[in-house]
């Protein structure tokens, strides 16, 4: 309900979606179709951990819950060409050449000893 989101807007700053994993599939079940649609009323910035929460990996989702921030894990998902807030970091410098080659990631060079390359 719109108090709960009223809430989180007054007492956090930000807020980390990891609430299903890339792989997940299907209706979204309660309570989660409730945070959810809680979480797409606040005010205070989303980071969202490899792919937002009730997207599909290979579509996205043009409504729902569009976060501040994505952090992709490993590799960008498909999904990650309709995220359009601000921040897009890449998490996973030590993917072996092998599987780089195996699935055509053409992963960005990391610097120095970095393990998180911002990519916008």
């Amino acid at each position: 309900s719109p108090p709960q989101a009223a809430l989180i807007d007054e007492l956090y700053g930000l807020v980390v979606d990891a609430i299903f994993g890339f792989s997940f599939k299907g209706a979204v079940r309660e309570p989660f179709g409730s945070i959810l649609s809680t979480l797409e009323r606040i005010t205070v910035p989303i980071a969202s951990i490899d792919i937002p929460s009730g997207w599909d990996v290979e579509k996205g989702k043009a409504d729902g819950l569009q976060p501040d921030m994505l952090i992709s894990l490993t590799a960008p998902k498909k999904a990650a060409m309709h995220f359009a807030g601000r921040y897009h970091f890449l998490g996973g410098r030590f993917v072996p050449a092998a599987l780089q080659e195996k699935y055509a990631l053409n992963l960005p060079p990391y610097p120095e000893t970095d393990c998180v390359l911002q990519l916008t």
